[in-house]
């Protein structure tokens, strides 16, 4: 299949998802690899890692570059030579990007229950507006607030931040589609804007979580 969604934030703002449906070999044949992306691919163990790492090559693509466009820093955090940035997450059988003039990050989660069981490694502010007894919600709010702080990292990727103790997701609504979060790391206190919306395919089961983050 080729792109599932398109959303255009804004007039510098767009976020493309691809659902990876395709082999390995359909992926591989429909890009042209720079050799340092190549060696890169080659030493994945998991197929399905390798074909979300492809389905991003072919989202870069839509958006008019190429591998040879694409870097990655001393951290990993990806990067054009121009003005735009980018940010990448993929999860199971989908792939995203979002590309802005402004400072971003992505994160797409399935939803699992298994979150409720970790929650306490990544709340902690969160715990005063969360109500683990609504089940179902608690599990998408614990998604949308790990996505976030996932989004969040990616934008300013630090060593030493912790989810925890140093990144607060204000309280929020599942009816609605933002929300605001705050990095308070050593003496830097940054804020930023989250959007948030389910994503669901009528190709495999599943309701997944999308999360983009501003700096402001």
């Amino acid at each position: 299949m080729p792109l599932f969604q398109t959303i255009q934030f804004n007039e510098t703002t767009k976020i493309l998802i691809w659902e990876i449906t395709e082999s390995f070999d359909e992926l591989y044949s429909r890009v042209t690899l720079k050799e340092k992306t190549q060696r890169r691919l080659d030493g994945m163990k998991s197929q399905m890692h390798q074909r979300a790492f492809l389905s991003v090559r072919m989202l870069i693509q839509e958006m008019g570059f190429t591998d040879k466009d694409l870097h990655y820093d001393e951290f990993g955090k990806p990067y054009f030579d121009c003005h735009n940035y980018i940010s990448i997450t993929h999860s199971y059988h989908f792939a995203a990007i979002i590309i802005s003039h402004e400072t971003v990050g992505i994160d797409m989660e399935l939803q699992r229950d298994k979150i409720q069981r970790i929650a306490d490694k990544f709340t902690d502010f969160e715990c005063s507006y969360l109500q683990p007894e609504f089940t179902e919600e608690y599990i998408k709010k614990l998604t949308v607030i790990w996505g976030a702080k996932e989004a969040i990292f990616k934008i300013r990727n630090e060593k030493g931040i912790s989810f925890k103790d140093h990144i607060n997701v204000s309280n929020f609504s599942l009816s609605e589609t933002q929300t605001q979060a705050s990095l308070h790391f050593d003496d830097l206190i940054k804020n930023f804007d989250v959007h948030y919306q389910e994503i669901q395919s009528d190709n495999f089961d599943g309701k997944f979580t999308l999360v983009y983050a501003f700096e402001k």
